[in-house]
């Protein structure tokens, strides 16, 4: 019997390698507690190993022993069977990189499996390839990226007193609302105490190119008797599959891309073919879910695309959002770019409708200059834009075509998804096909045109359809032809950015619906929503690094022309510890409420340098769109700093209390940095032997920014 062991940070992973070849991850925690499954000495053989295989795969046609299996990826075959073939342990710029080979003797199926580790990190990076060595085609039906049994093993209580799923329910213009659940709520209470493995399970899954028109793809599970959390982010721009379930008494998480079942992937692994799964991050850290979140926006920074972006975080101005709504002009823009550097803004860009007279929904896809919308031409507004000394910016929606426009009927067939010989429409448009090489030069000579013809710096890149399952043109079934075309979008976009490094493109995807992190290790910036209540996105903004890196975090702030003082500040407040998308209508504010916007953004600029490095706090916990006071920090523990959001939403109280449990017994000096204190009063008063900051705004709707050092 051989073991097998590595660390990530704290975190601990031990394989064992049985006598007979069977390979089990026996622990993944940041404590070596013994899995109650391992009843026998470690150095004997021990049937319990076997249900513990660190990968899961379902091939067609294949007979699974489990008792017990339903729906549940549990025991799947053949990989119940797989044996060890070898293992490698190679140290490099990140922390090790664990390589473990194995195979089914009877299908010639090898799995190689990746573990990533990172030296001071509690959290690995997933993924597997699967070869077929046999001379047999394979369906492949599921396949894991991460799995592990024994996730509630921590501490003495049952799974259902201890435990607890955090859920990032996500949606149009209302994103990123978490919930915490038990799991009797989730329909899990107990059924780990059934040997025989019941039924129950707890899944979320997507389908479809809106891979977060439901949930994000991560969650995290606390657990309240020991302060431990397990957390996982799945890394993929289209469907995807999680689900705990009980096993043998125990609860396990299993990880992947799609599935057969849950979203129409099958694919044909023929003799001599390669399949590599999707990445998936999973953790454990001590703590609470704040750790664990912490965790990943660290991670993030460490897979993600290096670029300026996201280290200078240049000030947008948009034309969208409660302001032009996808109607430009030269009359309407000119005034607004010129408001725009005024107010401090370093990008501008010119939202949709720019390309033609009227409705423009179904008529994308020519991406040429309105010559109604721009008599004297669209390079008028760009050489403006220039001139005032900001970069220019374009809406594109680039992976569609209207069905009423011109270039989609010159368009061959095999450009947009089929399915059973048809093109498949959503919303009067059709999905380009990337796998497509005409797609890609396509849509590749439409980048270089506005970028030579315009000077465009920053492109809004959105995306306002969902296709489903897929496309079953020339693909094994429409899952595996959404998953190739994901995967051909991709190697896309890392050849534009390859073409054109200090290019900004933002992922949008109306708002916040496609917010995973296949697409943005790539892109630098995402837009969060497209809610149009400033109250409401306070719980947005409050949430935003749960999801996506502050650094990345597009957050509107849109001041509207009849607000009142403490609704242009609430609006600004919501994006001053992110990145600030301006918008509204500048040039018809108030001189007033004007220069409340120019003083916030040079607010930020003090505020900028410091949220690259640092991590978020929610000293009220994760937001709800029901709450009445809200508070987020972005905490920079080199420079001893914490700025600090507080939000007064609708409440008839005055004074909230504000624990801040990691500066308790510390002296601190808190300093009001948005707005004017002079002007906009607020009080703080600090106890620093109960670590709890009171703070008083002084309106039932308002909002304040502090800095507080230490």
């Amino acid at each position: 019997m051989e073991k097998i062991s590595l660390a990530s940070g704290h975190l601990n992973l031990d394989f064992i390698v049985q006598n007979d070849g069977k390979v089990s991850l026996v622990n993944f925690s940041t404590e070596n507690h013994v899995n109650s499954l391992l009843q026998v000495n470690p150095n004997e053989q021990n049937s319990a190993y076997n249900v513990m295989q660190p990968i899961e795969v379902k091939v067609t046609g294949i007979n699974s022993p489990a008792e017990t299996h339903g729906p549940k990826y549990s025991l799947s075959a053949p990989s119940y069977r797989l044996m060890y073939v070898k293992h490698t342990l190679v140290t490099n710029d990140a922390g090790q990189l664990l390589t473990l080979v194995q195979q089914d003797k009877p299908t010639g199926l090898q799995t190689k499996t990746y573990y990533q580790t990172y030296t001071d990190l509690d959290i690995v990076r997933v993924w597997s390839e699967l070869e077929n060595v046999g001379s047999q085609t394979l369906g492949i039906e599921y396949v894991s990226s991460f799995s592990y049994i024994g996730i509630d093993q921590a501490g003495a209580l049952p799974a259902a007193d201890k435990l607890n799923v955090w859920l990032p329910h996500n949606a149009w213009q209302k994103e990123l609302n978490w919930q915490q659940y038990s799991l009797a709520e989730l329909g899990m209470s107990n059924v780990q105490g059934d040997k025989r493995r019941s039924s129950n399970l707890i899944q979320v899954a997507n389908t479809g190119n809106w891979s977060t028109k439901h949930f994000l793809p991560e969650a995290v599970l606390e657990n309240k008797e020991t302060d431990q959390v397990y957390f996982w982010q799945i890394e993929q721009n289209g469907s995807w599959c999680w689900e705990i379930g009980d096993q043998d008494g125990q609860l396990y998480l299993k990880a992947s891309g799609p599935t057969e079942q849950e979203s129409g992937w099958w694919h044909a692994l023929a003799p001599g073919g390669k399949f590599s799964t999707v990445k998936v991050a999973a953790g454990q850290t001590i703590g609470d879910y704040q750790a664990a979140l912490q965790t990943l926006v660290q991670y993030r920074r460490r897979i993600r695309r290096p670029n300026k972006d996201d280290e200078q975080l240049p000030v947008i101005f948009n034309d969208y959002m409660n302001s032009l709504f996808g109607d430009p002009t030269t009359a309407k823009e000119i005034p607004m770019i010129e408001k725009a550097a005024e107010a401090g803004c370093e990008y501008y860009c010119i939202d949709c409708g720019w390309y033609d007279k009227g409705y423009w929904w179904d008529t994308v896809g020519e991406w040429q200059e309105s010559k109604e919308r721009f008599p004297n031409g669209l390079k008028e507004l760009t050489n403006l834009i220039k001139e005032k000394g900001m970069v220019p910016g374009l809406w594109l929606e680039l992976e569609v075509m209207g069905i009423n426009g011109e270039r989609y009927r010159q368009s061959p067939q095999n450009w947009f998804f089929q399915r059973h010989g048809q093109t498949v429409f959503d919303r009067s448009r059709a999905q380009l096909d990337f796998r497509n090489p005409e797609v890609r030069a396509y849509c590749t000579d439409v980048v270089d045109r506005l970028i030579r013809d315009y000077g465009i710096g920053y492109i809004k890149m959105d995306y306002n359809i969902d296709v489903g399952i897929g496309t079953d043109y020339k693909a094994d079934s429409s899952g595996q032809g959404l998953l190739e075309h994901n995967r051909a979008y991709l190697k896309w976009l890392d050849r534009i950015f390859a073409r054109y490094p200090d290019l900004v493109i933002e992922n949008c995807s109306s708002g916040g619906l496609r917010m995973d992190y296949a697409m943005l290790s790539r892109y630098s910036i995402q837009s969060t929503s497209d809610q149009e209540d400033y109250r409401h996105y306070a719980t947005i903004a409050s949430n935003a690094a749960s999801g996506v890196n502050s650094e990345q975090a597009a957050i509107w702030s849109y001041p509207m022309v009849d607000a009142t003082d403490e609704a242009v500040i609430f609006n600004m407040t919501n994006a001053l510890l992110h990145r600030i998308h301006q918008s509204g209508h500048l040039a018809n504010l108030s001189s007033k409420h004007f220069n409340l916007v120019k003083k916030g953004i040079s607010a930020y600029k003090e505020i900028r340098p410091h949220i690259k490095n640092s991590l978020p706090v929610w000293p009220l916990g994760l937001a709800t769109y029901e709450d009445q006071w809200l508070a987020y920090g972005e905490m920079d523990e080199e420079n001893q700093v914490l700025y600090l959001a507080v939000w007064r939403r609708e409440s008839a109280d005055a004074q909230q209390v504000l624990p801040l449990e990691m500066l308790r017994g510390k002296p601190i000096k808190v300093t009001q940095v948005y707005p004017d204190q002079a002007e906009y009063s607020s009080t703080v008063h600090w106890n620093e032997a109960s670590g709890l900051l009171t703070v008083t705004l002084p309106e039932t709707v308002c909002a304040r920014v502090y800095r507080v050092e230490y």
